[in-house]
């Protein structure tokens, strides 16, 4: 059961009693323990690795896998570090999708519909079938942002698209060949760039960081030994959680809010 195995660090600790399970990887039968990650059960059968890991922490989308639960006919997708095991599960890994990214000079394109019909036209081919939303590991609505494109809405499309880790896998299933995440990237960058506000506080931070008023943090930290530098670091004050926004440090000698 996945309560009878944690984590220290990298290393996975399996109490006694821990059953194992089959499941199959590249059509190989392998009994591994019950609670792994899909990742982790790789390496718990004799797999090394190298390729298609990453970040293990859900976020950098190289660990996609497809899958198929036994006498379920529906094809899964899931990340290899985020996703348990079941019994029988048939898998295989997808470490990387081909797919040609368009290059462009975002000072020289528009934040609306007829640059994304000059760069990615074919996702302007999109059926509506949501196929590329059901592949979706992270569960986006992948099929509304790609609509939301195609009638020039930027922002709508930068929104949905916010959590696209790039995997690939909605390209993968798509039977319009569209490279949504490519496309989804495009309209993000867009978006930061033409469309949402400008921070005029980010903008003032960046000035005064230019006119050197927090060298003299940077000085004080280079004056310290790796000893004093660690013990800074262990006695750091934690924001609280869940987050409370009127929450201040009780040391406020590096807080500049002006």
């Amino acid at each position: 059961m996945a309560e009878q195995e944690y984590t220290i660090g990298e290393k996975t600790i399996v109490l006694e009693g821990t059953k194992k399970i089959p499941i199959y990887i590249m059509g190989k039968r392998y009994e591994v323990l019950e609670g792994l990650t899909i990742m982790k059960a790789l390496e718990f059968a004799g797999y090394q690795i190298k390729r298609g890991c990453g970040c293990r922490a859900g976020i950098c989308g190289a660990c996609a896998t497809v899958y198929r639960l036994k006498d379920d006919y529906r094809l899964r997708f899931g990340l290899a570090c985020q996703t348990t095991v079941e019994p029988e599960m048939y898998l295989t890994q997808i470490p990387f999708v081909p797919a040609n990214k368009t290059t462009y000079n975002m000072d020289e394109i528009t934040p609306d519909v007829s640059t994304i019909e000059k760069l990615y036209p074919e996702t302007f081919r999109c059926l509506a079938c949501n196929t590329c939303t059901k592949a979706c590991p992270m569960e986006i609505p992948v099929m509304d942002y790609i609509q939301a494109l195609m009638r020039g809405d930027i922002a709508k499309a930068a929104e949905l698209s916010h959590s696209c880790i790039m995997c690939g896998m909605c390209s993968m299933r798509c039977p319009a060949e569209i490279q949504h995440f490519h496309v989804a990237m495009l309209a993000r960058r867009l978006y930061g760039k033409y469309v949402q506000p400008k921070a005029e506080h980010l903008a003032k931070r960046v000035e005064q960081i230019k006119a050197g008023k927090f060298d003299w943090m940077l000085d004080e930290l280079e004056s310290l030994s790796d000893e004093e530098l660690r013990q800074r670091y262990k006695d750091r004050e934690w924001e609280p959680e869940p987050y409370d926004p009127a929450w201040k440090p009780q040391d406020t000698k590096y807080l500049i809010l002006e």
